[in-house]
């Protein structure tokens, strides 16, 4: 078999992962199953917590049991997930199915690219790499972006149906993993062990001054990006967008994400790092307070700024970490990004759920605008002074 093969089928599972049907309306569900702000962000860091607590590992189990296996293990989670979401319909039961989707998440995430490359190797084109997990990635984006629309519409015959949907979606990864072949790559595969990875982690956020600046930045911004991912449907809700316009929408917030990423190096290069990541600081947080204060569809404005905004942070603050790291530990240090963003919005995201319940969504916002004004601006002073000291 040639890589070919397996691309094809990374293709299905990266399509299938990203498809969420369910995503549009997923607040209006919860609360159509009686769920307050305060149970929707604690169910989601439940689900945070169960990829952080497989980030890491993930890369050894994926080692040790082979990423087939490993992808076989994980789209089966995610189906049952989904399965388990239908078929539930309250809070303990969405609590069950996010520990599940959590864990199916971790599974996948890493092996999936590294059987890319295992599958690239065999055949002597790794150099090809860059453009199929460009392609993935892509899929992936616009996939998200469509299924909003389909998932709108979908809810119109009923909330819980593209549930049901989904969970179909999700199946159609199973058979593409279990088709998967395992690559004959003749060299040593290292495998980490935990002593192995608190050195890592300890590189990564102790040892490298620039390095642990830089991840803290990224993971305040992004777990800020995700809190603002959470609000946007009670936003809609609350100035009265019709349920059929949210996947329209939220179509059309993934775009604007999906289109300035595309150029975000060209615009890092022309306005350069100090200039790029302050505007960031400022644009993401006005974002927050300025979306608290609109009650109209006028809010729509700041909300795509911020979504652009988000567009050009999120590969940016990727590549300043790959910079800094070495290429030996690169994976693992980004899975020490994801695991403190994880952390961060584990913690965060029930204060904000609670202040949207007690307070109002305004409050909630502004909060959330806060926290990332103060937690940026820190990590930003001391990030530009380690580079300074550098050079």
């Amino acid at each position: 078999m040639n890589a070919w093969h397996n691309i094809l089928r990374l293709f299905i599972i990266k399509a299938s992962h990203w498809f969420m049907l369910v995503m549009p309306i997923v607040v209006l569900f919860y609360n159509d199953n009686g769920l307050g702000m305060q149970d929707v962000f604690i169910l989601q860091a439940v689900y945070s917590i169960s990829i952080v607590v497989l980030e890491i590992p993930s890369g050894f189990f994926a080692d040790a049991l082979g990423r087939k296996n490993t992808l076989v293990i994980g789209t089966i989670l995610g189906f049952f997930g989904f399965l388990t979401y239908s078929l539930t319909s309250g809070f303990w039961g969405f609590l069950v199915a996010e520990v599940v989707l959590g864990f199916g998440q971790s599974m996948i995430s890493g092996a999936d690219s590294a059987l890319l490359y295992d599958s690239l190797l065999s055949e002597k084109r790794e150099n090809s790499y860059v453009k199929y997990e460009g392609r993935m990635v892509s899929l992936g984006n616009f996939a998200e972006a469509f299924a909003g629309i389909i998932g709108g519409l979908l809810a119109t015959v009923s909330l819980r149906t593209p549930y049901f949907a989904q969970t179909l979606v999700a199946l159609a990864a199973v058979p593409a993993a279990l088709t998967l072949f395992e690559p004959k790559v003749h060299e040593i595969k290292l495998k980490l062990g935990f002593s192995e990875v608190i050195k890592v982690v300890k590189y990564s956020l102790v040892d490298n001054v620039q390095l642990r600046w830089n991840i803290i930045f990224s993971s305040i911004v992004g777990a800020s990006t995700l809190s603002m991912a959470w609000f946007v449907q009670p936003w809609f809700m609350s100035i009265g967008l019709p349920k059929g316009m949210f996947g329209v929408m939220w179509t059309l917030l993934n775009l604007s994400v999906g289109i300035t990423a595309l150029y975000a190096y060209r615009i890092e290069r022309m306005f350069g790092m100090k200039f790029t990541l302050w505007a960031t600081v400022v644009l993401l947080s006005l974002g927050f307070f300025w979306v608290a204060g609109s009650k109209s569809i006028w809010g729509f404005v700041p909300l795509f700024i911020f979504y652009l905004v988000r567009g050009i942070a999120t590969p940016v603050l990727k590549d300043y970490i790959n910079r800094h790291s070495n290429s030996n530990v690169r994976a693992t240090v980004l899975s020490v990004r994801n695991f403190a963003i994880r952390i961060i919005f584990s913690i965060a995201g029930p204060i904000y759920g609670w202040a949207t319940d007690r307070l109002s969504l305004s409050a909630a916002l502004t909060i959330a605008g806060l926290v990332l004004v103060v937690l940026s601006a820190i990590s930003l002073l001391f990030l530009m002074r380690s580079v300074k000291r550098i050079a």
